[in-house]
């Protein structure tokens, strides 16, 4: 009890050190820009980005932005997880796959997903689709080496323990291999998210260059191409306030799984 009380403590600490953090680089940045003599339409104060931020979601062309954005990552997410475990499994049943993958993870790993934009766009055009298969592409390999690497460090006595009473391939992976690979499922999930989320809003900048309605990236070039510079800090901040809630979201989970299931120690 005392233990817990300890660690909420020390949270509560760390949550007050952030928050003065910010408080103080919003009021330093606040100064700059009322004292600074800088030119208002080239950069914008937190009372002019609050303002945008207040507009953009009152008359919903901020939010629209938000939601937008939250539903290519989430369908991104969606199908690199699932292709990755795909994958991962297959690699498990077959050494021909899992040297597929290990060559797959090593050469694609290390390619920004970006990269593959302008080939997407050639092959399925402007639109959701092409930004999709972009997503998953940078959410995939991550997870997949994750993944790997969980099964990999399950104990082979435990294995060798669930084929002796008769476990099937499908069995073996859902009731064996892929809950001892949880903890490194969800760091490669932590990992995936970040590569996708920055690769949506670089994705979305340039569908939105190309004229393509899209989230979070289209709202921050539009606003930039019509010269409103607080809309573009509106849109950053909003990026690093879903960034951080994100992270946050992620944090609960562990405490709420791997720690409380004593697969994790609590950060």
């Amino acid at each position: 009890m005392q233990a817990k009380l300890g660690m909420q403590s020390v949270g509560a600490r760390t949550l007050g050190a952030k928050f003065t953090l910010i408080c103080a680089f919003v009021l330093l940045w606040q100064i700059y820009a009322t004292v600074g003599g800088v030119d208002s339409l080239v950069f914008a104060s937190p009372v002019q980005v609050f303002e945008a931020m207040w507009n953009g979601w009152r008359t919903g062309s901020l939010m629209d932005a938000t939601f937008g954005t939250f539903r290519y990552l989430t369908i991104g997410l969606v199908v690199g997880v699932g292709a990755a475990i795909i994958l991962t499994v297959l690699a498990t049943w077959s050494k021909w796959c899992g040297y597929a993958l290990s060559l797959a993870t090593s050469t694609l790993t290390p390619l920004p997903a970006i990269a593959i934009l302008p080939l997407a766009i050639l092959w399925f055009g402007i639109g959701p689709l092409a930004l999709t298969i972009v997503i998953a592409n940078s959410v995939v390999w991550p997870v997949a080496l994750n993944i790997s690497a969980g099964f990999r460090s399950v104990n082979p006595t435990v294995v060798m323990v669930g084929r002796t009473l008769g476990l099937n391939r499908f069995r073996l992976a859902g009731d064996i291999l892929l809950p001892a690979a949880l903890p490194y499922a969800f760091t490669g999930l932590k990992t995936g998210w970040a590569f996708a989320w920055r690769t949506l809003i670089g994705a979305e900048l340039v569908f939105g260059a190309s004229g393509q309605g899209g989230g979070l990236g289209f709202y921050i070039n539009n606003a930039s191409m019509f010269m409103r510079v607080d809309e573009v800090f509106a849109g950053l901040v909003t990026i690093a306030i879903a960034g951080v809630l994100i992270e946050a979201l992620f944090k609960m989970l562990e405490r709420r799984t791997l720690v409380r299931w004593g697969m994790s120690s609590p950060a």
